[in-house]
């Protein structure tokens, strides 16, 4: 049986609301449903609220589920009780609609990946344990699996054997990095899961202890010399994870991505660990865009682990944007599809869709406004500013100051400031932008993604209480 929706709108959407849902209910590709709209009595549906609903909504009729603005604020729950069927959000923008129907009963599963990732603590020797369990938390909540601690040389990891303990008594999958055979096998007697890196030369350390060895070449570049560590684990039947290394730019990268390939061709089943750091780290580039293509290629080799740092401040968030590739490259392995449509956690810069309103659109919600109060709409044209008083377009903020009247009206103007800045940011980079909302930047975002701040209300509500504020002046 099609859902039969009621969506809740205001006056100046109401209009745009029943051209977009008309369009959304003739596509072949989209499931069938019945819709009503209400007009509740409010101008702007983002200022609409569940307690407002409650009061003006008389009734839903037959829907057997309502649809409120992506930007309403509230608890939602009460609209259920009340009305006895389902109440919940559509996207921010009336624009979304045809992408928030596509994605009904479809939406893109993103719980499931087939690549651990092993966050490094670089600089473990200088710090204290305290330290060391504080950034290992931070890095298991942006996605890691395993911490991995870095040993550093000709510099003594007097704690290593305390931190292990501290970590795994804290329920840490601990690894250890180091090119001492002493401090490995001291990692490996204090319990440490992985130790990174053996040879074929100090495989003799991974028969000393429990922990699985990662195994690299004993000489840069020589597969051979992985092939021979790899074959004594294999003839031993002793787990294992071999690990080709992956080159920086201009050192190396395009032939160590073949050896990657080769080492999988030769050994289609066994665990294979890819370090992305000699890239995010060694390359003055957003590190999304990085991720993005080694984990691309991490899932056309079935590449099973993944070391990655989070050092230098341009990778602050390497961590949680390799948990987002990993799980976007994987859903769409598994869909044999592109990876495109799955999240926005990697479009930091730019916006798939970042002007749902042409020009002429947003000339045609202009001339229905009756109030002072200052609209801020984005487009391929420019930035446009209007209210019942006519709309100005201009790409620089600064043009619009003479023309808007604010210059008695501090807190308006301010207001226009902040928000005119931002809509300037979303021209220039092809980024959404939504009146009283911050930019979203993907995973980079401090807000996160899709969330809003804490401070929402009052923001929404600036405008108006700096009307209310000019008009008592007056």
């Amino acid at each position: 049986m099609p859902e039969n929706l009621l969506f809740l709108t205001g006056k100046l959407a109401e209009k745009s609301l029943h051209k977009v849902l008309k369009e959304v209910q003739s596509n072949p590709n989209t499931p069938a449903f019945k819709y009503r709209v209400e007009q509740i009595g409010v101008s702007v549906a983002a200022l609409m609220t569940p307690e407002m609903v409650a009061r003006r909504l008389k009734t839903t009729g037959d829907a057997n589920k309502m649809i409120l603005p992506g930007l309403c604020q509230g608890d939602l729950s009460q609209l259920h009780r009340q009305f006895g069927i389902p109440a919940e959000r559509g996207p921010n923008d009336l624009k979304d609609l045809p992408q928030y129907f596509g994605q009904q009963g479809i939406a893109p599963d993103l719980s499931q990946y087939s690549t651990q990732i092993f966050a490094e603590i670089v600089d473990a020797p200088d710090l204290s344990i305290e330290q060391i369990l504080a950034k290992a938390q931070r890095f298991q909540a942006q996605g890691a699996n395993v911490i991995d601690l870095g040993c550093l040389p000709n510099r003594p990891f007097l704690h290593l054997t305390e931190a292990i303990y501290a970590l795994k008594s804290a329920g840490f999958k601990v690894s250890v990095d180091s090119i001492n055979p002493e401090e490995l096998l001291a990692a490996g007697k204090a319990g440490a899961d992985y130790l990174l890196s053996l040879t074929e030369k100090t495989l003799w350390i991974a028969d000393e202890v429990s922990s699985t060895p990662i195994l690299i070449p004993a000489k840069q570049g020589s597969l051979v010399s992985l092939y021979r560590a790899i074959e004594h684990c294999l003839k031993q039947n002793r787990a294992f994870i071999a690990d080709p290394i992956l080159d920086p730019i201009h050192f190396g990268l395009t032939d160590s991505i073949v050896r990657y390939q080769r080492l999988r061709k030769k050994y289609p089943d066994i665990a294979i660990l890819m370090g992305v750091g000699n890239l995010t780290e060694l390359t003055d580039a957003d590190t999304t865009g990085i991720n993005a293509i080694l984990f691309g290629i991490i899932s056309e080799l079935n590449i099973n682990a993944v070391l990655a740092t989070s050092v230098s401040p341009h990778a602050i968030n390497a961590i949680a944007e390799a948990d987002i590739a990993r799980r976007v490259m994987h859903a769409a392995k598994q869909d044999n599809r592109l990876p495109r449509g799955y999240s926005d956690g990697l479009l930091g810069l730019h916006d798939r869709r970042p002007f749902p309103y042409h020009a002429d659109e947003i000339a045609e919600l202009a001339v229905q406004i009756k109030d002072p109060s200052f609209r801020v709409m984005v487009s391929e044209a420019g930035v446009h500013v209007y209210n019942r008083e006519g709309m100005q377009v201009a790409v620089d903020p600064f043009d619009f100051y003479p023309k808007l009247g604010v210059e008695n009206d501090a807190s308006h103007a301010f207001y226009l400031g902040v928000e005119l800045a931002r809509a300037q940011i979303a021209w220039q980079l092809n980024k959404r932008y939504v009146q009283d909302e911050t930019l979203l930047w993907g995973v980079n975002s401090r807000m996160g993604e899709g969330l809003k701040s804490s401070n929402d209300s009052p923001r929404q509500s600036h405008r108006e209480l700096s009307l209310k504020e000019k008009q008592h002046k007056k």
